[in-house]
């Protein structure tokens, strides 16, 4: 009897102890950090319980193009002739355009191959084909002539284009709606009408697309003649 006695006042004291336990932890997650406290997650301070950080993070004022120039709408670059060529001497004709780096290992090859078969199906006609550089630090005049060799670009109809980097990611995005960076580029041919609007976008990857790519190419350049 003693025995069964010891048990329940053990189990009673167990039991006690662990509510104890358990509302003086739940007292301590209300009352939660102090006001000098900085809680933090896995991203670092949490703007809720610090508001140093919400101010850090919070920006009331709306995003703007530079003041001293408006968004673009034209461009200039420099050819790997050396000659600064201008989005107005495009003008008249329809042209394609798309974004490589010349140490680009596969992509890069790939899409410029199926611009060479542009340039072959529309030898001395009527289009240009517009490559500019997103590693222009690397692909200089000369460097872009040695590359353009590698596919027989024809330098009358086929430009390479280089410049700053910062304005590329301007003319990419703010011209051709296209997002590049250093290195970085999609994997679609923009054709621009004779007027310097944008027709459409093409993934040249797929055959579908680019079979109209080059039927576009085609009523573009027989309107331009009409």
């Amino acid at each position: 009897m003693r025995i069964v006695v010891h048990l329940v006042f053990i189990l009673l004291v167990g039991v006690g102890m662990g509510l104890a336990i358990r509302a003086y932890r739940g007292s301590e997650q209300a009352n939660g950090p102090g006001p000098d406290d900085v809680a933090f997650s896995n991203r670092g301070p949490d703007p809720s319980n610090d508001p140093r950080a919400l101010g850090e993070i919070e920006n009331p004022d709306p995003s703007h193009p530079p003041e001293n120039e408006e968004w673009l709408s034209r461009f200039e670059l420099t050819e790997r002739s050396g000659e600064t060529v201008k989005s107005e001497q495009l003008l008249g004709q329809p042209y394609v355009v798309s974004f490589f780096f010349s140490t680009c290992p596969s992509i890069c090859v790939q899409q410029n191959q199926k611009l060479k078969e542009l340039q072959n199906e529309f030898e001395g006609e009527g289009v240009k084909f517009v490559a500019i550089s997103v590693d222009p630090e690397t692909d200089t005049p000369e460097v872009l002539r040695e590359y353009a060799a590698r596919f027989g670009a024809d330098p009358e109809q086929w430009l390479f284009m280089t410049g700053d980097l910062t304005y590329i990611r301007r003319v990419g995005g703010e011209i051709f709606r296209q997002p590049v960076d250093q290195k970085f580029h999609t994997e679609r041919f923009v054709l621009v009408d004779p007027k310097g609007k944008i027709e459409g976008f093409y993934s040249w990857p797929e055959k579908a697309q680019f079979k109209k790519l080059q039927d576009k190419i085609r009523i573009l350049m027989s309107g331009e003649k009409s």
